[in-house]
């Protein structure tokens, strides 16, 4: 595992290499003209931050979804340092105000952090649901009313899956999920939601399933982020 040197190229025409020593990696703007990061003027300058903590990843991964991917951004290497967690809250923050949220709620464990600083930056108050034999659930005494209106906050969006579920919790309690972001949205923009969704990065990294990987297919060992390798 690898961690991306600014000097390396995002360009989707450089020259071919092994699915494990390049990903093709497209950045689209997602900064509107209202609400730019002032520490954070370019995407150029969002990605560095990214390479600069060393949470911009290369090798073999395995996603929280079961997805195999050879890039993986580990936001908590960024959010460790609060200074820049509080930007990047406020950045999200400024982007969803006019959703008129009066709640912001996170899944465990990637989106306690970053659901924390959006909630400064809006002024609200900010939960996080966590697993409980096998399913997000809210616990530690947190409570959603039938009055809420819930914004859905995510470190990096893969399928949807977890924000889907996390917006779920919210039904359930009987709160209004009134849109969800994240920082990156690695599908590219392919994952699509019935509320308003927004993300400071867009970032299409490619995803394989685990039996058609070519990852695996190089014999290259898989990990699973924070954890030693394991079996495919």
């Amino acid at each position: 595992m690898t961690t991306i040197s600014s000097a390396q190229r995002t360009d989707c025409n450089a020259a071919p290499m092994s699915a494990a020593s390049s990903f093709a990696m497209t950045v689209t703007e997602s900064f509107g003209t209202e609400g730019i990061l002032r520490e954070l003027m370019t995407r150029d300058e969002l990605l560095d931050l990214f390479r600069r903590s060393g949470a911009l990843l290369e090798g073999h991964f395995r996603l929280s979804s079961g997805l195999h991917s050879p890039g993986y951004l580990q936001c908590a290497l960024v959010l460790q340092h609060p200074r820049h967690a509080e930007a990047l809250g406020r950045a999200i923050a400024d982007r969803t105000r006019d959703l008129g949220a009066t709640l912001v709620l996170s899944p465990a464990l990637g989106g306690v952090i970053i659901g924390h600083e959006v909630g400064r930056g809006l002024g609200l108050r900010a939960v996080f649901a966590e697993r409980q034999d096998g399913a997000l659930t809210l616990r530690r005494g947190f409570t959603i009313a039938e009055s809420d209106r819930v914004l859905v906050i995510e470190d990096v969006l893969t399928t949807g899956g977890s924000t889907r579920e996390t917006m779920q919790v919210a039904k359930a309690a009987g709160g209004h999920v009134v849109g969800a972001a994240s920082i990156v949205d690695r599908s590219g923009g392919a994952v699509r939601f019935d509320v308003p969704f927004s993300a400071l990065l867009d970032i299409a990294l490619p995803t394989y399933e685990a039996d058609r990987c070519p990852l695996c297919g190089e014999g290259l060992p898989v990990v699973k982020p924070g954890s030693k390798p394991v079996t495919a």
